[in-house]
């Protein structure tokens, strides 16, 4: 696609329209779609479109500053782009395009354990670059420490650890187009590759996509015809509260945890020592019928008591759903789906211009509830403050 097609893309819903189009409908589905009857995938988007803003009016917005300290360094927007994984089944090594879309725009990159371009090669591309690695923890208890010290080599500033994925979730989309992570031909798949000659040259051209920093695991051995759609198989169920403890000695810096949605966890992982949350579902990836991530926020928000920084994900389409979020009390958001449909409709151009999106409408946003900087998202904004409990 051309850049001033991509141009023509006017918000994120326009961009996944046109990676609808790019790619098959197995890849396509395995990153729009979520777990068994994708309800808490709906809910997500449903739980920030319920949140109605109180504008203020007759305050001087000619200038409006987006800029905000996100775990203790500047970010050009309380927006960071979440981990996420397999990108380059969509655009070959779509991981680093998504890194200099950041870079561009001077927000921080993470980087899931399950990508398709590796800790280093990342490194490599965004060199100085605000890098955040999201660590899977798996079975080989070993490879997981060695990943998080292939991070600390490479530079990066953070380990992100999820938490709420003791399991693969069954993701019926995947199963249906016989899509799996690591990748297995099959006549139904095939047919829908040749159907987007495009991206087939793209993946031909680049080689098969490997997850480059899985490389050397070896997989349980698992039945094919089991409810698998991605490495998760890998997955260590037995990870507590001691091995996060042991972890966070390991690596020594900035520790975030994903997957949090009780505020009894938040308290045990404050006294932890853990420098950051994120409000988290896993995208409606996992458990379907879970909390909508902005409706579990006020509680989490509510047992941090500001001791450590509480951002989300889940959902977020606009701008405006930044302030919604920050209105109620995130430090940052984190999107996942927005930026892969960047990046699978037209690779480093689309993932800047969803970025670019997402940019004016924070501002626009912003200008129009009156809020000059980000400190003054507060929740007066709010239609209805949500209970803190």
């Amino acid at each position: 696609m051309s850049i001033y097609g991509i141009k023509r893309a006017f918000s994120i819903e326009d961009l996944r329209i046109r990676a609808r189009r790019r790619l098959p409908r197995g890849v396509f589905d395995l990153y729009d779609g979520g777990a068994e009857d994708e309800l808490t995938l709906r809910e997500n988007r449903a739980a920030f479109e319920r949140i109605r803003l109180r504008p203020r009016v007759l305050r001087d917005v000619s200038h409006v500053e987006t800029a905000c300290s996100v775990l203790g360094a500047r970010s050009a927007m309380p927006l960071l782009i979440g981990p996420t994984g397999a990108v380059g089944f969509g655009w070959p090594h779509g991981e680093v395009a998504l890194a200099r879309a950041a870079q561009q725009f001077g927000i921080p990159f993470v980087l899931s354990t399950s990508a398709t371009s590796s800790i280093e090669r990342i490194a490599q591309a965004v060199p100085g670059h605000r890098l955040w690695f999201q660590a899977y923890i798996l079975k080989d208890n070993a490879f997981t420490l060695r990943l998080i010290e292939r991070a600390r080599q490479a530079g990066y500033e953070a380990v992100m650890i999820t938490v709420d994925l003791p399991v693969g979730g069954k993701r019926e989309r995947d199963l249906r187009n016989d899509f799996s992570v690591p990748f297995r031909w099959t006549p139904r798949n095939l047919a829908g590759f040749a159907r987007k000659p495009a991206w087939a040259l793209a993946q031909l051209w680049a080689g098969q996509p490997q997850l480059e920093n899985l490389l050397g695991l070896e997989a349980p051995k698992t039945s094919t015809s089991g409810i698998v759609s991605s490495v998760g198989r890998n997955y260590d169920a037995s990870f507590d509260w001691d091995a996060l403890a042991r972890i966070r000695d390991a690596w020594g810096g900035k520790l975030v945890v994903k997957g949090v949605v009780r505020d009894d966890d938040t308290e045990r992982l404050v006294r932890l020592g853990c420098d950051a949350v994120v409000v988290s579902n896993h995208g409606g990836r996992q458990l379907d019928g879970g909390i909508a991530t902005m409706d579990a926020l006020p509680e989490v928000l509510s047992a941090a008591a500001g001791r450590l920084e509480v951002m989300v994900d889940g959902g977020v389409r606009r701008g405006v759903d930044i302030v919604r979020a920050l209105a109620v009390g995130a430090q940052a958001v984190l999107v996942g789906r927005a930026t892969l449909y960047g990046v699978c409709a037209a690779g480093l151009p689309g993932a800047s211009r969803a970025l670019e999106i997402l940019s004016d409408e924070l501002n626009r946003s912003m200008r129009l509830c009156g809020a000059r900087n980000i400190a003054e998202i507060t929740p007066d904004l709010l239609c209805q403050a949500p209970a803190l409990r």
